[in-house]
């Protein structure tokens, strides 16, 4: 990995991640897009954030890591959950996954 070569990262924190965003409701889409279902989002407004939350938006400045190592993505988003859905629709991966454990 560059970032465990990176002396300039020693102590720093550091971001890694595509450095775009995309809301619960795209995401939720794009999967069912790829993934050709008929899914339907329901909304649970108990969970929603709330009106005057600290957080409006959510996304990975990677600026730093390309910074010190040149560190660019390898997938988009839509690839990168292209590769993990066909992963989990192969059944000798499912065999090896372990969903009694938490997972990453």
């Amino acid at each position: 990995m560059l970032i465990a070569n990176c002396e300039r990262a020693v102590g720093e924190t550091v971001n890694i991640g595509s450095n775009t965003e995309i809301s619960i409701k795209d995401l939720f889409e794009l999967i069912k897009e790829i993934m050709h279902s008929d899914a339907n989002l329901t909304l649970d407004n108990q969970r929603l954030r709330p009106e005057h939350s600290e957080v409006f938006r959510l996304r990975c400045d990677n600026t730093k890591i390309k910074a010190l190592t040149g560190y660019e993505p390898f997938y988009t988003l839509r690839k990168g959950l292209e590769k993990t859905i066909e992963w989990f629709q192969n059944t000798n991966n499912l065999a090896k996954y372990k969903v009694y454990i938490y997972n990453l």
